[in-house]
């Protein structure tokens, strides 16, 4: 390396204002009184549940659809109405938190390898963070608009594939995500 490609960077010299940080608390109280002011208007985003559902919130100004949100899983179905996964196992690969367990094996029909005997999502451990629906090749798993579902033990909320093709079947007159 020549000594000319060596840049030497100084920290910028601050002033004893900047030292104690009173610019950046006061920029930040700032947000905090304009959000304040702005929620008084009426135009806030919390609501009041379960007496309020997100279901029946209107749309707010500027065109920012509220219901952008992830529920619960689904698992699609295809003409025939056979599950649509091919077991490539990519959505839980995919899947940071790790609650995705397939089980596959060869599919009994011709126009597929495979198709899971055993497909489980555990809801309680789920993020909800949409990659196992971005890593699916074939459009199979799907995150719903049903967010309120209740279980009264952590098995009640391991969705298996019966379980998931019935989010299907319940879920597949509304418009998908």
């Amino acid at each position: 390396m020549k000594p000319e490609d060596i840049i030497e960077l100084q920290p910028p010299k601050l002033g004893p204002m900047e030292n104690i940080f009173v610019p950046a608390i006061l920029a930040g109280l700032g947000t905090t009184i304009m959000h304040l002011f702005k929620s008084v208007g009426g135009n806030t985003r919390t609501m009041q549940y379960p007496e309020e559902r997100r279901e029946d919130m209107p749309v707010l100004e500027g065109g920012m659809d509220i219901q952008k949100y992830r529920g619960v899983h689904r698992l699609n179905r295809d003409e025939q109405g056979r599950v649509k996964c091919v077991a490539c196992y990519m959505c839980a690969t995919a899947c940071p938190a790790h609650c995705i367990h397939i089980v596959g094996d060869a599919a009994p029909w011709a126009d597929r390898e495979k198709y899971p005997i055993k497909f489980d999502i555990d809801e309680l451990r789920c993020i909800y963070c949409g990659m196992c629906e971005e890593a699916c090749p074939v459009d199979a798993i799907e995150l719903t608009y049903e967010y309120d579902i209740v279980g009264l033990t952590r098995q009640e909320m391991v969705f298996d594939k019966e379980k998931l093709l019935a989010m299907y079947d319940k879920t597949a007159a509304r418009k998908p995500m």
